[in-house]
């Protein structure tokens, strides 16, 4: 029995538990951005639940982050939002929705600014890793369909009453998503 797991090749497990790091940590701040800028714009629910933390803990959901990490495709624990604590509910979801994707792009800049002036092979791939996952989360998450970000962008232009009555089926959109990926993964393979 000893002898069968000397033979294993363990590469793949460690390629895994490699491109975790970079998942928490674009996850993690995705979602403190988006409990941030609600906090900003007068709501503290992601704020009294923790969510306002750089704490990958607080944000993970683990069937997400294992996603993310071997299909690059996941998610996090969405941050509790409560819009009747904004002076203007629809602008304020809409700002906060932007702020996750927003966070990913700086990411992105600051860890690309970066990359010239690593020259450890592992800290390069790592940072490009991340650099890349953030960039990649950023522009996925401004996909106008419900529960991603840019639908809440592009619902705030709708109104009132055909806003609230969209928001009450975001929770149909990710089986949706995934769904259409695992279509369109089937078709090219």
């Amino acid at each position: 029995m000893l002898n069968f797991f000397r033979q294993l090749d363990y590469s793949y497990l460690l390629v895994l538990l490699i491109s975790a790091v970079p998942a928490l940590l674009c996850i993690t701040i995705h979602e403190s951005a988006h409990g941030a800028a609600a906090w900003a714009l007068g709501d503290d629910t992601a704020r009294t639940q923790g969510r306002i933390s750089l704490n990958p803990l607080r944000h993970i959901d683990p069937i997400g982050l294992l996603m993310l990490a071997v299909a690059h495709f996941g998610w996090a624990k969405p941050v509790s939002i409560n819009p009747a604590n904004f002076k203007r509910p629809k602008l304020g979801m809409a700002v906060t929705a932007l702020a996750g994707p927003a966070s990913n792009f700086l990411l992105w800049g600051l860890l690309t600014a970066l990359l010239p002036l690593i020259t450890n092979y592992l800290a390069y791939q790592l940072i490009y890793l991340t650099a890349q996952l953030s960039w990649g989360l950023g522009i996925f998450n401004l996909i106008p369909v419900p529960p991603l970000d840019g639908s809440k962008v592009l619902f705030s232009f709708l109104p009132d009453r055909l806003y609230f009555k969209l928001m009450r089926y975001e929770k149909y959109g990710m089986p949706i998503i995934l769904l259409g990926i695992l279509a369109l993964r089937a078709v090219n393979s």
